[in-house]
């Protein structure tokens, strides 16, 4: 990532609040160069999904790690990837319209 972690966790949540959806730090990791799972909760539908970011040379990309809409399945996933990765930042998204506000491409498993 060229930002440093919490300037672009700080810019998405900024990005989403705009638009009128709720955004906040879960977790925070390692300021300069944790990862970020985002965990987007679509109000009207009552459905959460996650999305974690994979660097891959200088590109980020986002993928959903795992097809589960289950609370507790996704609960589970962050919870194992915390202990695997300290480092790691989890951003909560609830909106209306399930947006995840990412300009970066998303990847489906």
């Amino acid at each position: 990532m060229l930002l440093p972690t919490d300037l672009w966790v700080s810019a998405l949540i900024r990005r989403a609040e705009q638009a009128g959806a709720f955004a906040y730090v879960l977790k925070k990791g390692d300021a300069r160069a944790g990862a970020v799972i985002l965990k987007i909760t679509h109000l009207r539908e009552r459905e959460t999904y996650i999305l974690r970011q994979v660097t891959a040379g200088d590109e980020v990309k986002w993928m959903k790690p795992i097809t589960s809409r289950d609370p507790e399945a996704i609960e589970s996933y962050i919870v194992r990837e915390r202990r695997f990765d300290s480092d790691l930042w989890v951003v909560e998204i609830e909106d209306t319209e399930g947006r995840h506000f990412l300009t970066e491409s998303i990847q489906l498993l």
